[in-house]
């Protein structure tokens, strides 16, 4: 059941598909922004407005969607009156996911967040005490939002994940409020996703204080690299377990995979292509990475995983090397905010990869996950 709840939880960070595609909003002399890792987001700065592009991740060449963040006492230029206009700051957003909840509280905007989708699954303690207090609204399941309330909240705009193939989102998109897809966990590496969180801050007003925290995300992530770089030994890691009779392993390309290389560890699927996950038989995992040093696990559940819940669970399990040698950690989504932080702080998430494969490297202990117990 728990793994279940792990496929809710990683949905509702994602959610729904591809929306309308509204393109040609500029056509004047503006200036880019520079963006160091993200590929598929482009952010333009005119006299009045900005253009913030998205690229189609699953359509090479084409346009996903594009926006025209124009302030709020400012007129809209007749020549974007055909794209998507995003009025700024925004003062009122429902925001679908966990994780772009989180950024924004980060980014000291928490009261311009109206409603949530997903309540159950939100470890933040000022969006439970918002919902608590009627400041925030509850507007249900994100994959089947509740319209009543998302009428009565009349928020600015929606923000949701796409994905590909899903039919669209539904009768909100029938309400009239510009959707903004977070298409942010397309990119193909963490830094890459993070640097989104700089058209994020644009659209609630602190864009500032985004560009700071990106920066310090990002020496933080160079310089643990750098000392990950440095260590004398590299382990081999394998991620994530059997669920059902399917065992999803991080692909080679992966922002997972990619966090490992640069935490100095092998990772057995190195060499794959995929930026997404691989769906395995555990046969063909234990061929591959049956013999990895260390095994991290991330799951959901009540009570701690233990050692012997894990040789249970599937009896294969006891057969990994790093079970008999008693090297498996675990990251407990129900009780650490991994889906929340992580994504827009891989800097945190690299420094458990690193003190886990480099336990020499002290960099203040680890924040997510924790060695199984018996």
């Amino acid at each position: 059941m728990w793994h279940r709840v792990v496929y809710i939880c990683f949905a509702a960070f994602l959610c729904c598909s591809c929306q309308g595609n509204r393109q040609g909003a500029a056509s004047l002399e503006g200036d880019t922004l520079t963006l160091h890792y993200a590929q598929l987001l482009t952010i333009v700065d005119y006299e009045g407005y900005s253009v913030a592009s998205i690229s189609d991740p699953w359509n090479k060449g084409r346009m996903l969607h594009e926006y025209v963040l124009v302030p709020k006492d400012a007129e809209v230029p007749d020549h974007l009156s055909k794209a998507t206009v995003v009025r700024t700051p925004v003062s009122k957003a429902l925001i679908y996911t966990a994780v772009h909840s989180a950024l924004v509280i980060e980014l000291g905007a928490g009261k311009q967040i109206g409603g949530v989708c997903d309540f159950q699954y939100i470890h933040s303690p000022y969006i439970i005490e918002g919902v608590k207090q009627g400041s925030i609204r509850d507007c249900g399941d994100a994959m089947s939002p509740d319209l009543e309330r998302i009428i009565d909240l009349d928020p600015d705009i929606v923000m949701l994940s796409p994905f590909e193939n899903s039919g669209g989102y539904g009768r909100v998109e029938e309400l009239g409020m510009p959707i903004v897809e977070c298409a942010d966990y397309m990119e193909t590496s963490a830094l890459g996703r993070a640097e989104w969180m700089k058209f994020y801050g644009r659209l609630f007003g602190v864009g500032d204080e985004a560009d700071k925290l990106f920066d310090k995300v990002d020496e933080d992530y160079r310089l643990m690299k750098a000392k990950a770089a440095d260590a004398p030994e590299k382990p081999t890691v394998i991620a994530d377990m059997k669920l059902g009779s399917v065992w999803y392993v991080p692909g080679g390309q992966s922002t997972q995979g990619r966090l490992w290389a640069d935490a100095n560890a092998a990772y057995p699927y190195a060499d794959d292509t995929h930026s997404g996950s691989l769906a395995l038989s555990f046969e063909a995992v234990f061929d591959k990475a049956g013999e990895s040093d260390i095994w991290v696990i991330r799951y959901n559940q009540p009570t701690p995983l233990t050692y012997r819940q894990l040789a249970a669970d599937y009896h294969g399990n006891a057969e990994m090397k790093a079970y008999k040698q008693r090297n498996v950690y675990g990251c407990n989504t129900a009780y650490t905010p991994f889906y929340e932080e992580t994504p827009f702080h891989p800097d945190r998430l690299l420094s458990d990869f690193i003190q886990i494969c480099h336990p020499e490297i002290d960099l203040g202990g680890l924040k997510y996950y924790e060695r199984l117990s018996e």
